[in-house]
């Protein structure tokens, strides 16, 4: 794997990781690197040093399997873009559009199970049920309660989706 900060055309920082450098330009020519911020694909990569490890210390041969998807908990919808929030004040376009970006990846990669999530989360820690990326409803009783247990979950801002 290589890892580069990147720059979009409109001046945004970044940085991914490629499993070559062959990879990185086959992905930035067809588009698929894409600026977390404005979601330009006009990308290119920035001069950086390379990452030499120190003596005595190896680099690691294989890269570990990535973790399991995480259990996420839904709370209730953001206010529309705009909308004045009591502590924080309205929610920039730009967080606004990341969000539901990963609304969108969640809505694909994981399975809803709405208002049963505490009960689904438990089955699923207690090896009852297969482990695997959930989302739902979930109280903020059960929520406290979930973690006490030392299950592990997020909980999400949930906006409405970019197609409506």
């Amino acid at each position: 794997m290589i890892h580069y900060d990147l720059r979009c055309t409109a001046g945004h920082e970044f940085d991914g990781w490629f499993k070559d450098s062959a990879g990185f330009e086959a992905q930035a020519k067809a588009g698929f690197v894409e600026c977390p911020v404005c979601g330009g694909t006009e990308v290119t990569k920035r001069l950086m040093a390379p990452a030499i490890p120190r003596k005595g210390r190896a680099r690691a041969k294989e890269v570990e399997a990535p973790p399991p998807a995480p259990t996420l908990a839904a709370p209730p919808p953001l206010p529309p873009p705009g909308s004045s929030q009591a502590a924080a004040g309205p929610v920039p376009a730009q967080v606004v559009a990341l969000l539901q970006r990963m609304r969108a990846e969640i809505e694909k990669h994981c399975d809803y199970v709405g208002p049963g999530f505490a009960e689904e989360a438990r089955k699923m820690h207690r090896g009852e049920s297969d482990r695997r990326g959930i989302y739902g409803e979930a109280s903020e009783a059960d929520t406290e309660a979930l973690q006490e247990e030392g299950i592990e979950i997020a909980r999400l801002p949930w906006v409405p989706r970019a197609d409506g």
